[in-house]
């Protein structure tokens, strides 16, 4: 396999080169408008019906445990890792365009988690099942099964080879051996275990471990994040205005830092942003299909907050302590640039924070991901097919820890990308029902309104 790296290489780099970042920004550009800035009106609302939606309707778990899947599958090693990376190569400005990448890419998961509740169908067992490959089939029509098909497909070979699998693992079983010296086998053993004890329940197991672990995790992250920027209080000014400035007029070279143009800072943060919060990709609908709800439009709203809570919020916290502490200046990368960064202001114990929250968010990841893949295997080959699937995912689990070969995390970003240009194709075509839909729903709620005035 390694024979073809070269190869993969090159289709990776082309798949996501401008041509998908432009097809993925466009789509969020385009919503936004047709949506009249929903992101900005809506999110008041939409942050309140996190905890306040009424889960009436059909699905089988409730809203907030929905969003905490999709979270669970968002929110990983991309915060941690992905945002040094993209500091590491296009500076700070990089951070700038995370932000646009998140700004456009909460219109376009409100439009996936709308669609998914309004297309979604019933499994043999009575079980909700939905996503791109529903919304695809049964919005756009029978002639376009062959692309729910290919979405599905992809969204299975993901789940096992790319994102759901192997670099999750080896984030785990790598930070635990270094920071806490726990060997490779006994962690991968371990990790197996409790992974095998929650995805053979299905989803009610995996979303009652997610709504546990997701707001932990992400609280924790955000507060130790956030001493370290009340430390350099004084320098927030300084640190906007050098990811302002590096956003339009590129960062010079300083310390360890070679230097970046306006394009690397724009490619490499709106390209992470979108790996982090994977806003286009078609992954959070299928979670948002599930949750208890009777309008289409509520769940939008609240799937719309996870991208704000991924990238707005927590990919902001690691851009601001790499840019606050000096570390993007160092000759460091990756998660060992942000574990300087923490080291530096909490001495040891900061390597074990940063440890146990890379743990944590690369855990979650593996759940949400292992979803993720059931659904779409559920709509490939039919409930008999969930079992085999599951029992192939725990020996993926198994093995990821030993596991290094370059040319399956190359094939991984290319299925990934492949992911999501039949979602962004349907999100194209069924605009006109996402902007229908929002128009009856706050239409009804005006309506409510004046009839309690009324009263």
């Amino acid at each position: 396999m390694e024979s073809f790296l070269p190869v993969l290489n090159a289709v990776d780099s082309f798949l996501w080169g401008a041509p998908l970042i432009v097809l993925l920004v466009g789509t969020g550009i385009m919503l936004t408008l047709r949506l009249s800035l929903l992101q900005v009106r809506r999110l008041p609302r939409a942050l309140a019906l996190i905890l306040r939606a009424k889960n009436r309707g059909e699905g089988d778990v409730s809203s907030f445990k929905a969003l905490c899947v999709a979270l669970a599958a968002t929110i990983g090693t991309g915060n941690i890792v992905g945002v040094a990376t993209a500091v590491k190569v296009g500076g700070p400005g990089a951070i700038f365009w995370m932000w646009m990448a998140a700004f456009f890419g909460m219109a376009t998961k409100y439009a996936e988690g709308l669609l998914a509740v309004k297309y979604r169908t019933t499994d043999e067992r009575g079980d909700i099942a939905g996503g791109p490959m529903y919304y695809i089939r049964h919005g756009m029509g029978e002639k376009y099964r062959p692309l729910a098909g290919f979405f599905a497909c992809a969204a299975v070979l993901v789940a096992f080879f790319g994102i759901g699998t192997f670099p999750q693992v080896n984030a785990i079983v790598d930070s635990a051996e270094l920071s806490f010296g726990v060997p490779r086998l006994v962690t991968d053993i371990a990790l197996t275990v409790l992974i095998a004890a929650i995805t053979i329940g299905g989803l009610r197991s995996i979303a009652e471990v997610a709504s546990r672990i997701i707001p932990f995790m992400a609280v924790l992250y955000i507060v130790i994040s956030v001493v370290i920027i009340a430390m350099h209080i004084d320098g927030i000014p300084a640190a906007i205005g050098l990811i302002l400035d590096g956003a339009f007029t590129g960062t010079a070279a300083a310390g360890g830092f070679a230097g970046s143009t306006i394009m690397m800072a724009m490619q490499n943060g709106i390209a992470r942003g979108v790996f982090s919060n994977e806003s286009g990709l078609g992954s959070a609908p299928i979670a948002a299909a599930a949750a208890k709800t009777k309008e289409p439009a509520e769940q939008g709203l609240i799937s719309m907050t996870g991208t704000f809570i991924d990238t707005i919020i927590i990919c902001t916290m690691t851009g601001l302590v790499l840019v606050l502490t000096g570390a993007w200046q160092s000759d460091t990368a990756g998660a060992a640039m942000t574990g300087a960064a923490f080291t530096g202001a909490y001495g040891h114990i900061g390597g074990a924070l940063l440890t146990i929250s890379l743990a944590l968010f690369a855990f979650t990841t593996i759940l949400g991901w292992n979803y993720y893949g059931e659904r779409a295997i559920l709509y490939l080959a039919g409930v008999r097919a969930i079992l085999p699937y599951r029992l192939v995912f725990i020996a993926l689990i198994a093995c990821g820890a030993f596991l290094k070969l370059e040319a399956i995390w190359v094939l991984a970003d290319i299925v990934n990308g492949l992911m999501a240009i039949p979602n962004l194709i349907a999100l194209i075509a069924l605009s006109g029902v996402v902007v229908h839909e929002t128009r009856r729903y706050f239409e009804k709620l005006e309506r409510g309104r004046r009839f309690m005035k009324q009263m």
